[in-house]
């Protein structure tokens, strides 16, 4: 319990870490694009999207190598144990969508529940900034009166 204990403070701190530096860089570079304003908004919604989804890679590859080479609790599925689908499995736990195929018993418990709470927590930090960014950056158009 205490690798897995270990993993999880790692991952979370980690993976905060990332998000952290991707909010930074963005407030830091986006005044100085020369692009349309609307588009910086893309911006930020693109660059928080690649951001979660190295997170989700992230925990992922974790859960793989806790289950197939340190055997740290399992799966209860007849779903193969493999990269792509501890992934899959990461990306539903980060997201709180619920287990499909597979449900994690034993250790790795932990790990996926922290996980479901550190990815609430980073979308809800995601759409917070966009919602600045947007504030900030996205311009009405204003109706023009005719004469």
């Amino acid at each position: 319990m205490l690798v897995v204990l270990l993993v999880t403070i790692c991952l979370v701190a980690l993976t905060t870490l990332i998000h952290y530096h991707v909010l930074s860089m963005l407030n830091l570079r986006l005044p100085q694009l020369k692009v349309r304003s609307r588009t910086k908004v893309l911006a930020v919604l693109f660059a928080t999207f690649l951001a979660h989804c190295v997170e989700i890679v992230i925990y992922g590859l974790a859960m793989y190598v806790l289950l197939a080479h340190m055997g740290i609790g399992g799966l209860s599925s007849t779903l193969e144990l493999s990269v792509a689908n501890s992934i899959y499995l990461s990306a539903e736990a980060y997201t709180s969508i619920g287990f499909g195929p597979a449900i994690p018993v034993g250790e790795i418990r932990l790990l996926i529940a922290a996980e479901a709470l550190n990815g609430l927590l980073l979308i809800g930090w995601s759409a917070s900034y966009a919602f600045i960014a947007m504030e900030r950056y996205w311009e009405p158009k204003v109706a023009r009166r005719e004469p």
